[in-house]
């Protein structure tokens, strides 16, 4: 894969969560390879602290294989994250049935994840589902004029969940700057 342009940490920790969901982490040289294939250079010292980081721990699976995992499966990743998400979510924007999330490269397919999970426990009840690129989530909203209202519940899910003040407006931050 070619190298991507700069990727910001938190955006890198987005996909470190998502290999650790997948089951592909079963050592830190296992994500610095994984990290490498998709074109992004880290040390083991830099994976070791981004499984810290996002509260990943290596034991033993149901199937008795050692890997990383997430011992409360229960939490979502983003919460685990919340102490970085404010770089991962960058803007929410509305029209007609879609809402566009603007993330750093590579955030987009956590983000899309975690919000496809929310709208199928009902936490998200305006949205139907999500597609994500590499730094945008189209969430499409189950109502044919429904963006607004979908956004304004975005905002709302995102700031209780995260507590990230950059949507309160929901403008990006380089708007409010």
């Amino acid at each position: 894969m070619a190298k991507r342009g700069a990727l910001s940490s938190n955006a890198r920790r987005a996909l470190v969560v998502n290999f650790v969901n997948q089951g592909l982490v079963h050592s830190q040289g296992d994500l610095v390879e994984l990290l490498a294939e998709e074109g992004i250079e880290v040390t083991q010292a830099t994976a070791s602290r981004d499984l810290d980081d996002v509260g990943a721990v290596r034991g033993k699976d149901a199937s008795g294989v050692m890997r990383y995992q997430f011992l409360d499966s229960s939490v979502e990743p983003l919460a685990r994250m919340a102490r970085v998400s404010d770089q991962l979510l960058l803007s929410i924007t509305a029209s007609g049935n879609i809402v566009v999330i603007k993330t750093p490269p590579g955030g987009a397919q956590l983000l899309a994840s975690a919000l496809d999970r929310a709208s199928e426990s009902s936490e998200l009840s305006s949205a139907i589902g999500t597609i994500a690129g590499d730094d945008t989530v189209l969430v499409i909203s189950r109502n044919a004029s429904g963006g607004k209202l979908l956004a304004a519940e975005l905002r709302d899910y995102i700031t209780t969940e995260f507590s990230n003040n950059a949507f309160k407006t929901g403008k990006s931050k380089k708007a409010r700057r």
